[in-house]
């Protein structure tokens, strides 16, 4: 049995918080890191190539989910260490951690990725909370989303926060920062759908059958004038009550599942090819 790390000075503890507390020294790295059981299991059948697990002391030892795991991680023959009772709260941003966070390497995706796959993409620009960008990832995975363009200036994927909201989505979904999303969207010919406060379209006065991109704006400040000006269309949430705005993981789910609803019905052959909005009665 190796003696488990006891020091908060040790050396491989001190490089697992720095992945987890620091964006550039993971850029530098090319790591994640994740914790808890569930992004733990979510790391080990993804196939991406693992740099450290960390394992609580005595963790694994009793038959369940955990000693499974732990059975995985021993046959794979990844590196390991143990880590004194309590001491795992060093290299993970929880102050109550499940007893197992991995360090791994980071999905390497690239705008071909965006292409390769069906379904609308979304455009996140300069988003702030890394919450709501796993949130986003995990609705957009769900509701059949191609995945996600980052404008420069948006929350990393990488953060642990995001990879938690993500529920192991952004280990799947590819997520590319783009420098110019307007100029992508043009260079590929995809239509671009922006989110504007009034003046848009509801969702199912839209054709959204077909490939689009819909750009989500920053929380506050909503997208920046120049990708706007760039979007052929424009939705519009319709609001009831006293209710001015909803937090923008919840509007991009409405769009997104109005989307899957509609290429599901398959309403119209001409939308297969275009989102066009519909024309009225």
């Amino acid at each position: 049995m190796i003696e488990p790390i006891r020091s908060r000075r040790n050396e491989r503890l001190r490089w697992a918080a720095r992945v987890v507390r620091d964006r550039r020294f993971r850029r530098r790295e090319g790591v994640w890191a994740a914790e808890g059981i569930r992004l733990a299991e979510e790391v080990a059948g993804s196939g991406l190539p693992v740099r450290l697990w960390l394992l609580e002391e005595g963790w694994g030892a009793e038959p369940g989910r955990n000693r499974r795991l732990l059975e995985t991680v021993t046959e794979r023959g990844d590196p390991v260490v143990r880590v004194a009772r309590g001491l795992l709260r060093e290299a993970t941003d929880t102050q109550t951690p499940q007893g197992v966070a991995v360090v791994f390497q980071a999905p390497r995706w690239a705008p071909e990725d965006l292409l390769a796959r069906p379904g609308p993409l979304v455009v996140l620009d300069r988003l702030q909370d890394p919450g709501n960008l796993g949130t986003l990832a995990r609705t957009a995975e769900a509701t059949g989303a191609a995945g996600l363009v980052l404008v420069p200036g948006s929350a990393d994927p990488g953060n642990p926060k995001a990879l938690r909201a993500s529920a192991g989505s952004l280990l799947r979904l590819p997520a590319v920062t783009v420098p110019n999303a307007a100029g992508f969207l043009k260079a590929v010919g995809i239509q671009a759908l922006a989110t504007v406060p009034a003046g848009g379209a509801a969702p199912d006065e839209l054709d959204l059958t077909g490939r689009f991109a819909l750009l989500l704006g920053q929380e506050g400040g909503g997208l920046a004038p120049d990708l706007a000006g760039s979007a052929g269309l424009r939705v519009t949430l319709p609001m009831e009550g006293r209710v001015e705005s909803l937090n923008v993981a919840a509007a991009a789910a409405m769009i997104l599942y109005e989307a899957q609803r509609q290429r599901r019905k398959a309403l119209s052959p001409i939308s297969r090819s275009s989102p066009w909005p519909r024309s009225r009665p």
